[in-house]
């Protein structure tokens, strides 16, 4: 199967290429245009029905009308001269506030970068506007803004701008200063703050992964062609998990495409050059054989491996599919599904790019006409083979040092920004010096009767009095009943950020067990709120840990068996990717809960690490265990044949591994913070598979088993099956007796 890709793409090369492109165009286009069709940004409705905040929001959306996509933006009032607000000035706010409550507020035009108007969902409406509360100085009022859709949707975005510098003029003509706070404002003014950054960061990274390109095979088309293709793989496998949410009618959460671009950023470019540095070789060992005719062999050989190495990457993400969050739920199949493009581009695009290319691919470089001298990686491959048990102990101290920091590790479910100088942060701390920090996002507990009987107002008021006796519950609001009196709505107004740690911890404990205690016979009652909503998620999150971790590594287990056809090399791959990720996640834990002084790590970490350092970095030990397969394949001692494979593939992983890591590297400097810990971990964990385990552990673990690595199978008993290309120069201990 492999090998009818691979061949039917080199003999073909400029239909698959023209067939890529387009289908590659078409697809972005459609992503890009349909994606916030297909996102939810409201964590809690990844949610089971199971969990009480759950069940709250579908009070609130059944009850109360309020609507899924509902996004709360506070609006505070303040004289300009700074002086306290008097009676005629709370009356000329409630005036502007019902005037803002009935003029309909217009979706701007789209940008010209942005997609076709009339693909574009238009999310022009009248706002909802009403009057909060007064601060106890009067220094300030609040008001609630209520607009309704996608708060990920640049369209949102530009309808949010527009209804705030419409609201900014109208109290500036009556005297009056404004600030906005609250999710969607929250959402704006840090995607403001950090456009720069992002365009300068997403700019260095690309520069990054040509300048290494150039450097390493001194080519300008081995810079650009790999760069190029993945991009066009990437906008078509965007594409294709929106069509296919599209047609299952899938919600996709709002951070999955961007994940999913810096996935196959990473994978795609390793898998190219996978493909060039075995390109390379084999032209400067056959330089009378047509590159067309290269290209199908390398591509069949190298491409078993990037099979396997693909199909560990889908199956360890096709696992989140078991998950109760929703939200882990719907990432895990979307980044398989993008995984399997790349896959299927790197079995027919790349192939056929390098058909077309030939030799050219390589110049200016003269690289091709000579063999280069043994450079670090054979020194290396070299003192691997004959130091395999100092090489072994190195690896596995260094990696348990870092490890340590797994003792005392906590996990932070903190969701709040990094960006602190934005005119929303700004405007929250001024409410927080004068109201509960959660003035703006309270949590809130929904009453019903269990038969759906209309509801007794005065039977309620035990639960008021209760809440006000809990530590912690700055302010509580009045009683609301909906339309129906089926239901009651109390407001509670935390003392504490709704979105920290210890907000989580008052609802989840003293609030909801004040409802257990005090809600009257016949009556149900359900705490909700964003608080609410992230302490169901870390219980979701804790439980879908101790069923992924286990489903995933034994389905990973048993892809290694299968593809590598051995019982010993599994066992010692799994292994050592297990102490890569001990280590990577110790050093996560060392760096920003110890010396950075953090409350933890965040709490989704231990599964993006698991996933992305266990199912990528076993995509290096595929690729390296597969070159020493084959070395030992030949005569002569084991030791040599790990010796060679390592002069010839190290180049390769320590190349995709820089290329990897930087991709992830450049989420390090998003200003939230659990961004920040995934970036920077997950590229310390690349790097540690690749320069670690894949370049030093693996090799010297193969070297002392020798070919029993393979067992029951031993390579190179059958001596006329398979042989590799060209012979490469014989280390210093070739004499060292085979084991």
């Amino acid at each position: 199967m492999i090998r009818a890709l691979t061949g039917l793409s080199t003999r073909n090369p400029w239909k698959v290429i023209a067939l890529w492109a387009v289908v590659g165009i078409l697809l972005t286009m459609l992503g890009q245009a349909l994606l916030y069709r297909v996102t939810q940004s409201q964590s809690g409705d990844f949610l089971p029905a199971k969990y009480d905040s759950a069940a709250a929001l579908k009070v609130a959306e059944e009850r109360f009308g309020v609507k899924p996509d509902a996004n709360a933006v506070t609006v505070l009032v303040a004289r300009a001269d700074g002086k306290p607000l008097t009676g005629s000035d709370h009356r000329r706010v409630g005036a502007l506030a019902e005037q803002l409550g009935q003029r309909r507020v217009a979706m701007p035009e789209p940008k010209e970068d942005g997609p076709p108007s009339f693909l574009a969902e238009d999310h022009s409406q009248t706002p909802k506007v009403s009057p909060a509360m007064v601060a106890p100085d009067r220094s300030f009022e609040l008001l609630s803004v209520q607009l309704t859709g996608n708060s990920a949707d640049p369209g949102m975005h530009d309808l949010y701008r527009a209804f705030r510098d419409r609201a900014k003029a109208d109290f500036a003509e009556a005297g009056m200063r404004t600030g906005f706070t609250g999710g969607l404002a929250d959402l704006v003014d840090t995607a403001e703050a950090e456009e720069i950054t992002q365009r300068v960061v997403g700019t260095l990274m690309i520069g990054l992964i040509v300048l290494i390109n150039i450097l390493v095979f001194r080519s300008v088309l081995a810079a650009f062609v790999p760069l190029l293709a993945v991009v066009i793989v990437g906008g078509a496998a965007a594409g294709a998990v929106v069509g296919l949410a599209m047609l299952t009618g899938i919600t996709l959460d709002p951070s999955t495409p961007s994940m999913i671009s810096v996935v196959l950023i990473g994978i795609g470019v390793d898998y190219f050059l996978f493909l060039l540095f075995r390109f390379r070789e084999q032209l400067r060992a056959h330089p009378d054989l047509a590159p067309r005719a290269v290209s199908a062999e390398v591509s069949a050989r190298v491409g078993t491996a990037i099979t396997s190495a693909a199909l560990t990457v889908v199956a360890a993400f096709a696992t989140l599919g078991v998950a109760t969050f929703g939200q882990f739920r719907v990432l895990g199949p979307a980044i398989a599904v993008s995984v399997l493009v790349m896959l299927l581009a790197g079995l027919t695009l790349m192939p056929a790019l390098l058909a077309v290319t030939g030799r050219k691919m390589f110049w200016p470089s003269r690289s091709l006409k000579y063999e280069p001298r043994p450079g670090a990686a054979a020194r290396v491959g070299d003192l691997v083979a004959r130091r395999p048990f100092t090489a072994v102990l190195a690896s596995v101290a260094l990696l348990g040092a870092l490890a340590t920091g797994l003792a005392g590790i906590r996990m932070d479910f903190g969701q709040t920004s990094g960006t602190h100088g934005t005119p929303a942060a700004v405007t929250s701390a001024e409410i927080s010096r004068a109201l509960p920090a959660g003035v703006s996002d309270p949590a809130t507990v929904y009453v019903t009767a269990k038969d759906g009987r209309a509801l007794n107002p005065e039977a309620l008021d035990a639960l008021p009095k209760a809440f006000a006796g809990v530590k912690g519950v700055g302010q509580v609001g009045r009683t609301t009943l909906n339309g129906d009196r089926t239901a009651a709505r109390i407001d509670l107004y935390l003392t504490a950020d709704t979105q920290s740690q210890q907000a989580r911890d008052l609802v989840s404990g003293p609030v909801r067990a004040t409802v257990a205690a005090h809600t009257p016979a016949g009556l149900e009652a359900h705490v909700g709120g964003t608080a609410a909503i992230f302490a169901d998620i870390s219980t979701a999150v804790d439980h879908d840990l101790k069923i992924v971790f286990p489903v995933a590594a034994v389905l990973i287990a048993l892809i290694l068996l299968v593809l590598l056809r051995s019982l010993l090399a599994p066992a010692v791959l799994m292994i050592a990717v297990g102490l890569g990720f001990a280590a990577t996640l110790g050093a996560s834990a060392l760096f920003f809960q110890h010396l950075l002084g953090k409350p933890g790590v965040n709490f989704v970490l231990p599964l993006v690490l698991f996933l992305f350092v266990v199912a990528l970095g076993t995509d290096y030990n595929i690729l390296i265990g597969d070159r020493i397969r084959e070395e030992m394949e030949r005569p002569g001692p084991a030791r040599a044949a790990v010796a060679r494979a390592v002069r010839h593939t190290a180049p390769a992983i320590a190349t995709a591994g820089i290329v990897l890591a930087a991709s992830f590297g450049s989420l390090a400097v998003n200003a939230a913070p659990s961004t920040q810990q995934i970036g920077f971990a997950t590229a310390l964990g690349i790097v540690l598979s690749a320069f670690v385990l894949s370049i030093v552990l693996v090799p010297a673990l193969a070297a002392i088993l020798g070919r029993g690595t393979w067992w029951p199978f031993r390579p190179g008993h059958d001596r006329g099956r398979h042989q590799a290309g060209p012979q490469a120069s014989r280390p210093h201990y070739e004499s060292a007796s085979a084991r």
